[in-house]
């Protein structure tokens, strides 16, 4: 059970961390409900619960649209973020750095068509356990929510937070919130009849990574090439409730994961297909 406040790894059903003395209760992301230490879904709401919060007096970051990556990124991530930033600019570039990173963009299908007749905050309270569990996921494998963007996010892994084997956590990501989506939805059947699913694109590419403004940690990055617009085509092609990668992710992560082909694939801007493959669960290797 990791804590909040300082990142250390406790054993499961501590009540407070070994490391720093934080109290560990877990606050659900989406309604602030708090759970037991053991919980996986909040009671109140049904959104996966990630990392505990430090306490219960702890500020409550909400996943919404109009956050900023300080609102939803946890504690422990955040240390780390600007620890990079620190490394960054003691290397001293003026121009940024140059990284190797998986993007991940992820929305929920058909959203403008599902909350149509719906009032905005009755909306935004089925919204927002969407937001929450795709962050979840995100920040588990290490990765950074760059952007909130209504009903979706675009992830980065591999920066601002150096991990070699991003395009692995990418996928692992991509499919742990796939899982944890099919639990909220059936909830939301249940309850509203209301069938809800997400469908998730992922692309491994250079970026520039520039600066991390310490107020909010938000990272001001510029693609090299085609590499954030691919991934958000492969989230485009998405079918609703799959995982779509791009033939260079597969590449980089074959026998980790299970593909299925889905052939060459016409890409809005880019003069020639691209293969393209949809992730199904995976590999021999894990």
């Amino acid at each position: 059970m990791r804590c909040a406040r300082c990142g250390f790894e406790n054993p499961a059903g501590a009540k407070f961390c070994e490391e720093c003395g934080a109290k560990q209760v877990r606050v659900c992301p989406a309604c602030g409900q708090e759970a037991a230490a053991s919980a996986k879904f909040c009671s109140e709401c049904g959104a996966p619960l990630g990392a505990p919060a430090a306490s219960s007096a702890a500020p409550r970051a909400t996943a919404t649209a109009s956050g900023t990556p300080i609102d939803y990124t946890p504690p422990y991530l955040a240390e780390r973020i600007l620890a990079a930033q620190a490394e960054m600019e003691a290397r001293g570039p003026a121009d940024g750095e140059r990284k190797m990173v998986t993007a991940l963009f992820a929305d929920m299908a058909g959203s403008t068509a599902l909350i149509h007749d719906l009032d905005p905050e009755d909306a935004r309270h089925l919204i927002d356990p969407v937001l929450a569990l795709m962050m979840e996921a995100v920040h588990h494998y290490e990765g950074y929510v760059a952007k909130s963007m209504g009903d979706g996010i675009l992830a980065l892994f591999g920066a601002p937070i150096a991990n070699e084997d991003h395009p692995q956590r990418a996928l692992l990501a991509a499919l742990r919130m796939q899982e944890a989506m099919r639990h909220y939805a059936d909830g939301v059947r249940l309850t509203q009849g209301i069938a809800l699913q997400i469908r998730v694109g992922i692309n491994s590419g250079e970026v520039v990574v520039r600066t991390i403004r310490i107020k909010d940690l938000h990272t001001d990055y510029d693609p090299v090439g085609n590499s954030i617009h691919i991934a958000s085509r492969m989230e485009s092609i998405a079918v609703p409730g799959s995982i779509v990668a791009s033939e260079h992710t597969r590449n980089l992560t074959e026998g980790y994961f299970a593909f299925k082909a889905l052939g060459a694939t016409p890409i809005r801007g880019l003069p020639e297909p691209l293969e393209v493959f949809e992730v199904i669960g995976l590999g021999p290797l894990r």
